[in-house]
């Protein structure tokens, strides 16, 4: 051991990645085992870097590491399912006899079968008791899972082999579990009268809009706004994550020359144009072969999560997010994305009836957090995808992919939806109706001083409320000159009053 360094080797996936030469998704978990020193654990832009004693080393053989890489890695079926493609089936059979009755051992065969689609030549065990997939403490489970009597496994997993998300339960989403943010929501309704919100749910309403166009710069016509106003009314009252629900909201989301019939049938990528013919590539999604598998796979995980009662925001990140990395049509992902989150989180109770979430306006607020909520995936994946672009700027991926938008850590994603949705609640959502209620406020107050029409007095708050409480000389030339001195100088009052600002 040279002087002052701690000597180890690696452990679980580590160990396996190695023997294997496999490149994948990096782990969230890394161990090692040291030859001598002490245990030590080192966390760094939230990954985690462990090393062992001595007395962890789980031996030279896959079996030992697969089940070291369960116990301490965690479950990472992207990693698992390359894994399983290079060990023997004799090395795998050898090792779950040896413990037949362990619960790593089963969990292992359990995943092999799973993710291969391949029996193991062991019998079916006939006596102990069944175990979990995943630890319900550890990660995001649905309840009440079906009982898989060959390896005596309750699969509790939040999706079927196709697409199977997983979330960690992190000290950040700790706070998901310990807060009822349907009550707090509702607390801060039931402090506004039944007019004000219904008011107030037409604004949220274009808010909305316009902020998921905003994220991807665009800037919408009157007559597209309000066909996506009209999808947003509908995401409480109906599901929209089945095949044929998607390319209609599809159809009525983008513009009419670039609806579709049918998941894309090109590659596609979102890139940077830097120079002429060459562009900068942040994301590139499924291959279009992979992509039927991969959506039936995401649909029939929505339907699994909705019927096993997992934590609304859990189940709409992982849909939501799963979806726009698909990115199953040529227009329209992140717009419909961002509608699944409502849709989700409306079908599950978590948003009271006849009110929604401008989550998106909270989005654009916080862009670096909406961009690393991404990014935590895609900057990644593009390193282990082989692709050539041809002349025309028409990308060919060249490897298999699949395996990676399949198994999907989305613990991250999650995380990132829980802070937006807390924040639009209690930001968001209470800025807004406290902006509504003062400007009712204001408006009774100038009534009593002078008997305007609404639209004239809605203007004349407006222009106060661009120029620090004060109406300007020109726009009281051009729109309010039959106002005398003492009227201007009561409704500017007013409008400062109701909204705490500064008289000088």
């Amino acid at each position: 051991m040279k002087s002052g360094v701690l000597e180890s080797r690696p452990a679980g996936y580590a160990f396996l990645l190695k023997k294997f030469s496999i490149v994948g998704m990096p782990h969230w978990h890394r161990s090692s085992v040291s030859t001598a020193g002490t245990h030590k654990s080192e966390i760094q832009g939230g990954f985690v870097d462990e090393v062992f004693r001595a007395q962890y080393w789980p031996g030279e053989t896959v079996g030992g590491h697969l089940e070291f890489a369960l116990k301490y890695d965690g479950v990472n079926l992207g990693l698992l399912g390359r894994i399983f493609e290079k060990v023997s089936s004799e090395d795998l059979t050898e090792y779950i006899e040896s413990k037949p009755t362990g619960k790593y051992a089963r969990r292992i065969w359990f995943f092999y079968e799973l993710l291969t689609g391949t029996l193991l030549p062991v019998g079916d065990l006939s006596t102990g008791n069944y175990v979990d997939a995943l630890e319900a403490k550890d990660y995001y489970t649905i309840e009440n899972g079906e009982k898989s009597r060959r390896q005596r496994i309750v699969n509790n997993l939040l999706g079927p082999a196709a697409f199977c998300p997983v979330v960690r339960r992190t000290v950040t989403l700790s706070r998901l579990d310990s807060t009822d943010l349907r009550k707090r929501c509702e607390d801060i309704v039931n402090e506004y009268s039944p007019e004000l919100l219904r008011r107030a749910l037409s604004y949220l309403y274009n808010k909305e809009t316009k902020s998921s166009f905003e994220i991807e710069h665009l800037k919408p016509n009157a007559s597209r706004t309000e066909r996506f106003i009209a999808l947003l009314e509908l995401a409480e009252k109906e599901d929209f994550c089945d095949k044929e629900r998607l390319i209609e909201l599809q159809n009525r989301i983008v513009d009419p020359r670039f609806k579709d019939s049918e998941y894309r049938t090109s590659q596609n990528y979102v890139g940077q144009a830097i120079a002429f013919q060459k562009e900068r590539i942040h994301f590139v999604s499924p291959r279009p072969a992979d992509l039927p598998a991969l959506m039936e796979g995401l649909i029939a995980s929505h339907k699994r999560m909705k019927a096993g009662n997992v934590s609304p925001v859990v189940h709409a990140a992982t849909i939501a997010f799963g979806f726009v990395f698909l990115h199953p049509f040529e227009d329209g992902n992140g717009r419909i994305h961002r509608f699944l989150i409502h849709n989700i989180l409306s079908l599950q109770g978590m948003v009271p009836q006849g009110l929604m979430f401008p989550v998106s306006a909270v989005m654009v607020k916080h862009p670096a957090d909406y961009d690393t909520s991404l990014e935590s995936f895609s900057r990644p994946l593009l390193q282990l995808i082989d692709y050539h672009m041809d002349e025309l700027g028409q990308m060919t991926v060249e490897n298999d992919t699949a395996c990676w938008y399949r198994y999907i850590d989305m613990t991250i994603q999650a995380e990132a939806l829980f802070e937006f949705v807390t924040k639009t609640i209690n930001e968001e959502l209470v800025e807004e109706l406290s902006f509504l209620a003062n400007y009712d406020r204001n408006k009774k107050a100038i009534q009593d001083i002078i008997d305007m029409p609404d639209r004239l007095i809605d203007l004349f708050i407006q222009f106060c409320l661009q120029n620090s409480g004060r109406l300007s000389a020109r726009k009281r030339s051009a729109h309010f000159h039959f106002l005398s001195d003492e009227e201007l100088t009561a409704m500017e009052q007013a409008v400062r009053s109701g909204y705490d600002q500064p008289d000088s």
